[in-house]
C-alpha cells in the first residue's frame, strides 16, 4: 500500500464533522513546571469511547460499500479499536464482531456489547485474537479489519493531528504513543504537509518494543508482548504505519510500564485527567528526556482514558478517586 496523504486525511476531516466535534487542548501550569517544557495535552480521553481510534472507525465504516457493510466486519484489538468500531457500527448500522484477548479489560469488553457489536474473547494475546479474526473473515465472509495495516484508520487518526497544528502552529515536537502505530504515522502525514519544523516524536513500552524495534531495523520485526499496557500492547509491526513512520519521525523512544504509572500519577494530580497508560506514555517520555524538550512547546496525546480498574488501583486513592 501507499502511505496515507494529506488529501485523505483532509477528507477524514470533512466526513467526521457531522459525527465528532474537535476535541479540547489543554496546557496546564503544574504540568509544564514538573516538566521543564509548555506541554498541550490533547484530551482524545473525551471522545465518546475515551479513545482516540474512534476517528478511525467512523471514516472506515462511513466509506465502505454497501457490499462490505452488509457483509458486516470482523476485526481484532485489546480494546479501544474494539470499542472504535463498535461505536462506529451502532452510528451506521453496520454489524461489527470484534476479536480480543482473552484477558481484555472486562470495562471495555463491556462497553463493545453495550454498543450492540459482538466481543469474541479468544487468545492469550493479540496474536492469538488476530489468528481467530482472520478464521471467522474466512468462514463467515466478512470484512476483516487490520487495526494497523489499514488506510481509512490512519486517515482518520490523522484529523486530531490537524487540530493540534491548526490549534498551536509553532509547536517544536509532538509525542506520539504507538501500539500498531496508525497514530504516529498519521502525525507524519499531517507534520509534513503543514507543519514541516515540528518533530514528531513516537514513545512505545519497552516491554513490547516491536513498533520500536521495527522501525529501527527498518523492517518489520516480531518481540514479546510483555506489557501491561494495553493500548501498547502489539507484538509485531505493522507494514504501513512502519513505512510511514520511517520517512518523518524524528525519534522513537522506550520507556518502562512503571514510568507510565508515574506519569499517569501526574495526569491525574498536575492536568486534572484520568489517562490509561497508554494516554499517559508521551508524559513518560518527557520525564524520562526532560532534556531533549526542555523550554520547547511540546503535544502530547492523551490517547485514551479508559483505564482498567487494576490501574485505578495502582494510581492510589489520592489519584484514582
Amino acid at each position: 500500500m501507499e502511505p496515507v496523504t494529506i488529501t485523505e486525511v483532509l477528507a477524514a476531516r470533512r466526513l467526521l464533522a457531522a459525527h465528532l466535534p474537535p476535541t479540547p487542548m489543554w496546557t496546564y501550569p503544574a504540568l509544564n513546571a514538573e516538566l521543564g517544557a509548555t506541554v498541550y495535552v490533547k484530551h482524545e480521553n473525551a471522545q465518546p469511547v475515551g479513545a482516540f481510534k474512534v476517528r478511525g472507525g467512523m471514516t472506515l465504516l462511513a466509506g465502505l460499500s454497501e457490499a462490505d457493510r452488509s457483509r458486516g466486519v470482523v476485526s481484532f484489538s485489546t480494546g479501544n479499536h474494539s470499542q472504535s468500531l463498535a461505536y462506529a457500527g451502532a452510528a451506521l448500522g453496520v454489524r461489527c464482531v470484534l476479536v480480543m484477548p482473552a484477558e481484555a479489560n472486562p470495562a471495555k469488553v463491556r462497553a463493545v456489547r453495550a454498543l450492540g457489536a459482538e466481543a469474541v474473547l479468544h487468545g492469550a494475546d493479540l496474536a492469538g485474537a488476530q489468528e481467530h479474526a482472520e478464521h471467522l473473515a474466512r468462514t463467515e465472509k466478512m470484512h476483516l479489519v487490520s487495526p494497523g495495516d489499514t488506510r481509512e484508520l490512519i486517515a482518520g487518526v490523522g484529523t486530531l493531528y490537524l487540530e493540534i497544528v491548526a490549534a498551536v502552529p509553532d509547536l517544536d515536537a509532538i509525542v506520539v504513543p504507538v501500539g500498531s502505530g496508525t497514530g504516529a504515522a498519521a502525525a507524519s502525514v499531517v507534520t509534513t504537509a503543514l507543519a514541516p519544523s515540528c518533530r514528531v516524536v513516537a514513545v512505545q513500552s519497552a516491554a513490547a518494543p516491536a513498533a520500536h524495534d521495527s522501525w529501527r531495523a527498518g523492517a518489520c520485526v516480531t518481540r514479546p508482548n510483555l506489557t501491561r499496557v494495553e493500548g501498547l500492547a502489539t507484538g509485531r509491526g505493522f507494514d504501513l504505519p512502519q513505512r510511514m513512520m520511517r520517512s518523518r519521525l524524528a525519534d522513537f523512544l522506550l520507556v518502562t510500564d512503571e514510568r507510565i504509572g508515574v506519569a499517569q500519577r501526574l495526569l491525574a494530580s498536575h492536568a486534572h485527567t484520568l489517562a490509561e497508560g497508554a494516554g499517559a506514555a508521551g508524559v513518560a517520555a518527557l520525564l524520562d528526556h526532560r532534556d531533549a524538550f526542555a523550554g520547547q512547546r511540546v503535544a502530547v496525546v492523551c490517547t485514551g482514558g479508559n483505564a482498567s480498574p487494576a490501574e485505578l488501583a495502582a494510581l492510589g486513592p489520592e489519584t484514582a478517586g
